[in-house]
């Protein structure tokens, strides 16, 4: 596919937005809807905000790096870009779909590319209850938070908290716990891309918690429920060679 229209888009950091200026008046700037790709300039927040904002749009996404590690991200170079943007590889992630019920009766829904996690807000430990499709896997586990992770995510938030590394078509999800009191020695649960996750949060008043699909949070949640949306599909472009299937695998070996 030939990319000649570009819609550019960049985070509020100034050596972002001095980016932004010099590409778009070397390569152009269309809308959104009008584009062949969107480049995104920043780091990978700016990434993920962008898949979401535009996963109504079939447009794939190539992210530069003006941000801090930019694992999503392509290096940062001007002169070249619509060659680079010809040679790029395709990777395609389902996110996953957060269905939030707080305490106060109300369902929050966010889609996260990353994960979605649960962290108490309070000084106690917060006390889930774990299910998988329906059924009670575990009762109770007392920790500091826990997460469902994509492959794609699961360098991210979920490696510090000593997940998983997952191969980018593994169709795995990964469940890791954080800081786990009780069961002591647990360490999480590899699940099938397709399974509905239900955390119960128990004794919510006096164990606050609040869950986030990557950046959008949703505090004083009672139940979350988690699975993977294969109606919806992120498109995100990579140099040849430095795609998400071997970051994955060279984040292994570091």
């Amino acid at each position: 596919m030939a990319f000649e229209k570009i819609c550019f888009w960049a985070s509020d950091a100034p050596v972002a937005q001095t980016a932004l200026a010099r590409l778009t008046a070397r390569y152009g700037q269309v809308m959104a809807a009008e584009a062949d790709v969107i480049v995104a300039l920043g780091g990978d927040g700016l990434v993920l905000s962008t898949l979401h904002a535009t996963d109504h749009l079939p447009t794939p996404v190539y992210g530069m790096n003006r941000g801090t590690v930019g694992f999503l991200m392509n290096v940062y170079q001007e002169s070249g870009l619509l060659e680079r943007l010809d040679r790029s590889e395709l990777a395609e992630i389902n996110p996953l779909r957060m269905h939030a019920t707080t305490g106060r009766g109300e369902v929050c829904e966010a889609w996260a590319s990353n994960e979605v996690s649960l962290i108490r807000s309070g000084p106690q430990a917060a006390r889930l209850q774990i299910s998988v499709d329906g059924r009670v896997r575990m009762d109770e586990l007392v920790c500091d938070g826990a997460l469902l992770s994509t492959p794609a995510g699961s360098t991210a938030y979920n490696y510090s908290a000593h997940g998983p590394i997952l191969p980018i078509g593994s169709n795995i999800l990964a469940l890791t716990a954080m800081a786990a009191y009780r069961p002591r020695r647990w360490r999480g649960a590899l699940l099938p891309k397709d399974a509905l996750v239900r955390f119960d949060v128990l004794e919510a008043e006096k164990r606050p918690v609040a869950a986030s699909a990557d950046s959008a949070e949703v505090r004083d949640v009672r139940a979350v429920e988690i699975a993977s949306d294969a109606s919806v599909t992120h498109r995100i472009l990579f140099d040849p060679g430095h795609g998400l299937e071997e970051r994955l695998l060279r984040e292994q070996f570091v």
